[in-house]
């Protein structure tokens, strides 16, 4: 799953240091799943690379990150498999375990590199604080 925000401008930082940061483009949460693979990363960051949100000159959502030359920030999020069916304290037994969430993530990344993005990432498992502008505000949850 990817949750992407279109922003004017996003970062990272992991105990006070910058690790990522972009201009113009999308904020990408991606969660891993259980049963995802090399081939749902690749179709997930094409369809990410391609996803036609940014306005046209009629001002309608008709062109994509890569038209535009965007750049995306990538963040590693467990808990957009957060289960939260029963009780009050969701459970992430949907989410993939991490050492296969870190492949298929870095994977995702590499694959949206190949379509030319500029891509920056945040760091894996760890506790990150995250800023962004953001621009609409346009959320758009992508799954495969």
């Amino acid at each position: 799953r990817a949750m992407i925000q279109r922003v004017m401008e996003a970062g990272v930082t992991v105990d006070g240091n910058v690790v990522g940061s972009i201009g113009r483009g999308f904020l990408i949460f991606l969660g891993v799943g259980q049963g995802d693979s090399e081939s749902s990363a690749q179709i997930l960051a094409k369809r990410s690379a391609h996803l036609r949100v940014f306005p046209d000159s009629a001002n309608k959502m008709n062109i994509s990150l890569k038209d535009v030359q965007g750049e995306a920030l990538v963040v590693s999020l467990f808990t957009l498999y957060a289960d939260t069916n029963k009780g009050h304290r969701p459970a992430f037994t949907y989410a993939a375990p991490p050492d296969i969430a870190e492949k298929l993530y870095l994977k995702y990344v590499e694959e949206l590199k190949k379509e030319g993005i500029r891509t920056e990432t945040g760091r894996f498992a760890a506790h990150m604080m995250v800023t962004l502008v953001n621009d609409g505000p346009v959320t758009i949850l992508l799954e495969t």
